[in-house]
């Protein structure tokens, strides 16, 4: 099995959703590591800020680090072999150097599709700054309100069930219902009032 590590410069996360604007680079990169996954590839992914560790413990990378600083990040290794440095390879190029076959597949991840999930993702970690911004962002690429309205009502699920199970087996394991505190609604009242 080949085996496909990254080795990211120092950054929030690398899913390109992360804080204020999209990195369509980054998305269409983990789309692509994705694929790779799919068809196959083992992939690992390391990010300098939370993984310094990963960069020290490999020689080939702690080499390249030394001769190029952070500028030769990010990496991408091969088998343990550098093939690419300093940007994010193609899809296709990926394809060519893993030796997989490319697959037709239509690509519907676009830029409007990028703010929905980002828009999911700012009611998930319940973030108002980030769901104005992104917000704004999608109804300037024309994405209309009711897909909008989809997009949250997916992300509204996907938070509020695990949330629901979590007390109901509090309340299972407590044998009675438990009830709101006032303390909590105005700690959640003066909550949106912060950033995440």
């Amino acid at each position: 099995m080949v085996r496909l590590e990254v080795f990211d410069p120092p950054m929030c996360c690398s899913s390109g959703v992360c804080g204020p604007a999209v990195d369509p680079s980054l998305v269409r990169f983990a789309s692509d590591l994705e694929w790779l996954r799919n068809l196959g590839v083992a992939v690992v992914r390391y990010n300098l800020t939370h993984q310094p560790e990963a960069f020290a413990d490999n020689e080939v990378v702690r080499e390249a680090l030394r001769g190029d600083d952070e500028n030769c990040l990010p990496l991408v290794l091969i088998d343990g072999r550098i093939v690419s440095r300093g940007g994010y390879p193609t899809r296709e190029e990926l394809a060519s150097l893993c030796g997989v076959a490319e697959r037709s597949e239509a690509i519907t991840y676009s830029a409007s599709v990028a703010e929905l999930v980002a828009m999911g993702a700012a009611i998930a970690c319940n973030c108002e700054p980030c769901l104005k911004f992104h917000y704004a962002a999608a109804r300037k690429l024309g994405v209309s309100k009711d897909d909008m309205a989809m997009a949250v009502a997916t992300a509204k699920a996907v938070k509020d069930t695990p949330a629901e199970s979590i007390l109901n087996l509090a309340e299972k394991l407590l044998g009675k219902s438990v009830a709101s505190s006032s303390a909590d609604t105005t700690a959640a009242d003066e909550s949106h009032n912060r950033c995440c």
